[in-house]
């Protein structure tokens, strides 16, 4: 197979270069096919879809020939912008239902930016089409869904990265290697992850009429069909259970992945959680405001703390996670990570690291509306180590596999605090261990005529 190499100036952009030559392995990254770029496909080209699709333009000769939205505003300002970014200036064609897309474009890589409810089937379809797949977290919306997912990805020998991109974070990176695996923190016992965010959006707009540019049934696919009461885009959908599963499988997964990456862990042997809405009990939103989850790991427990409401615990770290070992403990977080050894005679031996920005290296970055620009770099490093998978026939580091892991244990956490008592989870048996009532859980319902996919027919 015929190889190029990458621009080495274009690559070396940045302040997370050389991270990147040590994580993706030494010398100049190669990509595949110096004929034509890579055809790349967009599904939800709202705040998110945009902006993983820019970072991967950025890294990357790709040729933009697609996309998809159910709302047509969105869909053509994610096209006008698309054209003015990509080297052919071609604007892509633009698509309601993503099975059209799919059936009349080949892609080489389609990247998924819906809601949650939506991930499963769209990712499934794009890997039958034949396409590999960055898919957004959570994968899924229920375990079942992401046994699918899971199940697709092998059957059809595709690389697919789940867009917890924490694990191509430079600092975070530096924190796994310095901190964790060089042994300064001792034996890790215990683990903290929390959100304090007040991200929890309620109130009780009126039902109105579904505008003309949205595709509102197209929107809702495969979940319960809401009454329309404004565009759901950005956190409105967030708040209802009907289309994810709240704060602890939007923001939980996240630290949860991490934590895991860094420790080395698996699936949990066992998960509780309490919680509920105590405090913002007035508007519409239905996913709790507070909740403890215990994931517990031999030797270890990791517990994820979040409310919507009053003030984080630490203010430095409102959304972060804690190694506590027996020399130290590491406190990290999107933003920043700080090492305090144990001891006053180790005082001086602390460590702090800051995000990377690279504001001067890209500064398209800085035009981009709602972009996150601490999470920039990490984006484009996960596209990086996508593309590298896709060129060895390897795994990604944030693999499906590894992503159901992380969503799927969250989403059971919520089945925890549903039933009332703790659940064992038989990844080999998908099945909650001894608990019907929990079992029954793991699926939800679809509506009609949309199917829910079995990962043992995909």
């Amino acid at each position: 197979m015929n190889t190029f190499t990458l621009n080495r100036r274009q690559f070396l952009k940045g302040a997370s270069a050389s991270l990147a030559l040590t994580t993706f392995g030494a010398g100049d990254f190669q990509l595949f096919n110096p004929a034509k770029p890579l055809r790349v496909g967009l599904i939800g080209t709202g705040w998110y879809g945009k902006s993983d699709l820019f970072r991967l333009i950025q890294v990357a000769p790709v040729e933009v020939v697609a996309l998809c939205d159910v709302d047509k505003k969105l869909l053509e300002q994610a096209a006008t912008m698309v054209s003015q970014r990509q080297q052919s200036k071609k604007k892509p064609k633009q698509y309601g239902d993503y099975r059209k897309m799919l059936s009349d474009n080949k892609m080489d890589i389609v990247l998924i930016g819906t809601p949650d409810h939506w991930h499963a089937l769209q990712t499934i379809d794009a890997l039958k089409a034949g396409a590999h797949v960055y898919v957004q977290k959570p994968i899924s919306v229920d375990v079942m869904e992401g046994e699918a997912m899971v199940a697709a990805a092998r059957k059809y020998n595709k690389v697919v990265q789940v867009g917890t991109q924490r694990k191509s974070t430079p600092h975070l990176i530096d924190a796994k290697k310095n901190i964790v695996d060089a042994g300064l923190l001792g034996n890790i016992k215990h683990v903290d992850m929390c959100c304090y965010f007040h991200m929890r959006a309620n109130g009780n707009p009126p039902t109105e009429p579904v505008p003309d540019f949205l595709d509102y049934e197209m929107w809702t696919g495969p979940a319960p069909l809401r009454p329309y009461d404004g565009l759901p885009h950005i956190r409105w959908w967030r708040t209802f259970n009907e289309y994810g599963n709240g704060i602890m499988g939007d923001m939980c997964v996240h630290m949860l992945d991490t934590v895991r990456w860094m420790l080395k862990l698996g699936w949990p042997k066992k998960i509780s959680s309490t919680g509920g809405i105590y405090v913002q009990k007035d508007g519409k939103s239905n996913i709790p405001d507070t909740q403890t989850a215990v994931f517990e790991y031999e030797g270890l427990n990791a517990v994820w703390q979040h409310r919507s409401w009053g003030t984080p615990a630490n203010p430095d770290y409102p959304w972060s996670f804690t190694l506590y070992g027996d020399k130290g403990t590491l406190w990290a977080s999107t933003m920043a990570y700080d090492f305090i050894p144990y001891g006053e005679e180790n005082k001086d031996k602390k460590v702090h690291k800051d995000v990377v920005y690279e504001k001067e290296k890209y500064p398209e970055d800085l035009n981009e509306e709602r972009i996150e620009l601490n999470a920039a770099p990490a984006t484009r490093l996960h596209m990086l180590d996508f593309l590298k998978a896709i060129e060895t026939n390897g795994r990604p580091i944030a693999d499906i596999e590894e992503g159901h892991i992380s969503t799927a244990s969250c989403i059971m956490a919520n089945i925890s605090m549903k039933v009332g008592r703790p659940i064992v989870y038989d990844p080999a048996k998908r099945q909650i261990v001894g608990d019907q009532e929990a079992n029954a859980l793991l699926s939800r319902p679809y509506r009609q005529p949309w199917q829910h996919p079995d990962p043992g027919t995909v």
